[in-house]
């Protein structure tokens, strides 16, 4: 454990008094429609073996209402992150390639609920996968934990969750530039925990062959805002 880990949670105040975190651009955020765009992507995560991974589903407000999430899936890996729409067969099926895959570690926070709704909505087992809050525990943090208070605590930094975003409407058609980092740099986050903790020195073995060497073509990158 770094020495920026805290031995208990820190509180709101805290960790409004930490710098924020540094996560990734627009630049560097790669929205994938087309099918050579997702096997680059598969490409480039399977090369990598450790991927940032999380979920957003459009929320629901009225009471015993079902999600019909997720609607948006996103990797990240340590200089890029790709957000895809759940929707179509082409998106879907790259993202049932890519949790179902021994050959990449899946790394995140509260992997169990997207689990979940993986199963119900795709029919996809996610496999190879570390849940940081489970991490965390077995190195002595008791509290259960999630992605805000794991930055501020292991990484000395403050991960901007505004509510607002948390609760958009993720199934829109065209996402929002600020949906996108969000929804990126909630994966780049526990990837980035991942790496500090140095958990990528005895990971879960994934079993399964190894990642192809070949060449992949570049991904869409989303444009910045003015």
């Amino acid at each position: 454990m770094t020495n920026a880990m805290a031995p208990q949670r820190p509180t709101r105040e805290e960790i409004a008094q930490l710098p924020p975190f540094a996560g990734l651009p627009l630049e560097r955020i790669h929205l994938l429609r087309t099918a050579a765009q997702f096997e680059a992507a598969r490409g480039e995560i399977l090369r990598a073996g450790f991927v940032g991974f999380d979920t957003e589903s459009k929320p629901t407000f009225a009471k015993g209402e079902l999600t019909s999430g997720p609607h948006v899936a996103q990797f990240a890996l340590r200089e890029q992150a790709f957000i895809v729409r759940v929707e179509g067969a082409a998106a879907c099926e790259f993202i049932k390639s890519v949790v179902e895959s021994d050959a990449v570690v899946k790394v995140g926070f509260g992997l169990k609920s997207d689990r979940t709704v993986l199963l119900s909505k795709l029919g996809a087992s996610i496999r190879a996968m570390i849940d940081l809050a489970d991490a965390l525990r077995r190195k002595g943090i008791r509290q259960t934990i999630g992605a805000k208070a794991a930055v501020a605590m292991v990484l000395g930094q403050r991960l901007q969750k505004s509510r607002s975003v948390t609760t958009s409407n993720w199934a829109r058609q065209t996402l929002l530039p600020n949906q996108l980092l969000y929804a990126a740099n909630d994966a780049y986050a526990a990837l980035a925990v991942f790496y500090a903790l140095d958990l990528h020195l005895a990971p879960i073995a994934p079993a399964g062959p190894s990642a192809s060497a070949e060449s992949v073509q570049p991904v869409e990158s989303v444009e910045s805002p003015d």
